[in-house]
């Protein structure tokens, strides 16, 4: 099998970026070389763009396995598969515990020192290349890494049951996805929370049963008397309580906006569950003493772990979470810096605002999903 050059769409500094051909990636008896279909970008790339630092956040490829390793028995050449982009050490104590995400020396793509898979080629080991069921698209596989993300932070985590409510802070789309994942559980209430109204639309129109647009914070008020009115409002525009059935049982943030932090502790119930998935600001203000007397369960939320990524898959090829409305914009290859630029802009020229962007790999046509 003949290969074309690897290539690459690269970051080289803050707001600079290239396309330059890199090595094809040399792999061992347990790994695969893929050649990347699908990519999408996610939003800490963009602050990777901007400010040349952030939290780790990235969609893998929907990829065609191309090589294989020697001692690699469970794929083949041309099996389309949905990569996982972080390789542990598997001796570590996180690891040995189930707890991969927690690998201290995790490669994870795009973050450095690690390259990202805006590339032709990309090596992994094999057991992270989960193949595709054939009903199921290359789209569909670049969506399993926010998908894992909700599954994380939603059901192994909070461990969220049917007829159980939800909040979420946030309508992008791992605050949409954990939507999604609440839904597919069985939640008898699903609460979307975000500033943008077209967000909270579409959160509606896809999985959330209500939605709640915060009101503009006041002239001189203070972040936390700003919290302590909104939550109010919400909760009586909602008609939710703090305890007895109309109470909310998890609350998810997916913004890490501070105001939203303050605000969902405050609206979840009494003994109730908080999740924190979204990065933002690393200092931030809350009343701990909501969580005091509430008796919180708070939990951070990093990435995905084992098992995460199977029932991504499997939610998704039984038809209860369907990726495709997410995918709001597509883009080829050579026009990566408009992508970009489309992500940080939040709509395109057009005035569409952005869900989620996808990059066809090099020489992929868009179209083909």
């Amino acid at each position: 099998m003949s290969f074309a050059d690897n290539t690459s769409f690269v970051l080289k500094n803050i707001q600079r970026t290239e396309f330059e051909p890199r090595p094809i990636p040399e792999i061992g008896a347990h790994d695969v070389l893929v050649e990347v279909k699908k990519t999408g970008i996610c939003g800490s790339d963009i602050h990777y763009l901007v400010h040349g630092r952030i939290g780790d956040c990235v969609l893998p490829p929907g990829s065609d396995m191309v090589r294989f390793g020697s001692s690699v028995t469970h794929l083949k050449p041309g099996d389309r598969v949905s990569v996982e982009p972080g390789a542990t050490c598997k001796k570590c104590d996180a690891c040995k515990e189930g707890r991969y995400q927690l690998c201290p020396d995790i490669k994870f793509a795009a973050t450095p020192p690690y390259d990202g898979t805006l590339t032709r080629y990309y090596a992994v080991p094999s057991d992270l290349a989960y193949p595709l069921p054939s009903h199921l698209t290359l789209e569909d596989g670049a969506m399993m890494e926010p998908l894992s993300v909700a599954i994380h932070a939603v059901s192994k985590l909070a461990g969220l049951k049917a007829n159980q409510s939800i909040a979420v802070f946030g309508c992008g789309p791992v605050g949409i996805l954990c939507m999604a994942v609440a839904k597919a559980l069985g939640a008898s209430r699903i609460v979307a929370v975000d500033v943008v109204l077209g967000r909270l639309e579409f959160a509606k129109s896809y999985a959330a049963t209500d939605v709640y647009q915060p009101p503009p914070v006041a002239e001189g008020e203070s972040r936390i008397t700003y919290s302590k009115r909104s939550a109010a409002a919400l909760m009586q525009q909602l008609g939710i309580a703090e305890r007895g059935p109309t109470a909310i049982d998890l609350v998810v943030d997916a913004s890490g906006a501070e105001v939203s932090i303050q605000t969902g502790i405050r609206i979840v119930k009494f003994g109730g569950t908080y999740v924190q998935v979204g990065m933002g600001s690393p200092d931030i203000t809350i009343d701990m003493s909501v969580v005091l007397v509430k008796e919180l369960v708070m939990k951070g939320s990093f990435r995905y772990g084992p098992g995460d990524y199977p029932l991504a898959i499997a939610l998704a090829a039984q038809g209860r979470i369907d990726l495709k409305p997410l995918v709001s914009h597509r883009f080829p290859f050579e026009s990566s810096p408009l992508a970009f630029e489309t992500t940080r802009n939040g709509k395109s020229d057009d005035g569409k605002g952005v869900i989620k962007v996808i990059i066809s790999g090099p020489g992929v046509d868009i179209n083909d999903v």
